[in-house]
């Protein structure tokens, strides 16, 4: 008993030894506030929550999403092309495309598109 009891004390003085080194070697500085804090779409996340964001970094948020779906979409019907009957995978493609280039015309004339606001 006395035997396990040293062990167990040696085990416990070993890890508080390895503990206390860590804690004397490490970089991180506590004073390091602004590389803490998350960081959120351009805004401080502990101010009021209340706040307006911007509506054109929505509006581009959104528009990349439908653009990355879009590329979803078009890689399974090029891979398709060959094994699809023909008249019905250039009709769809067609579709397809006319409806993608008709929402970036409506983007672009609503001023979605545009960077400088």
């Amino acid at each position: 008993m006395n035997f396990v009891l040293m062990i167990m004390l040696l085990m416990v003085t070993i890890i508080l030894a390895v503990v206390i080194i860590i804690m004397l070697v490490s970089k991180k500085s506590l004073t390091d506030n602004q590389k803490a804090t998350p960081f959120e779409c351009g805004f401080n996340p502990m101010s009021y929550s209340r706040i307006p964001f911007s509506i054109h970094f929505f509006m581009i948020a959104v528009i990349f999403l439908i653009f990355d779906i879009e590329i979803i979409i078009i890689m399974p019907m090029i891979l398709t092309m060959k094994t699809s009957m023909m008249k019905y995978w250039i009709l769809t493609s067609i579709s397809f495309i006319t409806i993608l280039i008709y929402g970036l015309f409506h983007e672009w004339m609503n001023g979605m598109i545009n960077w400088s606001m």
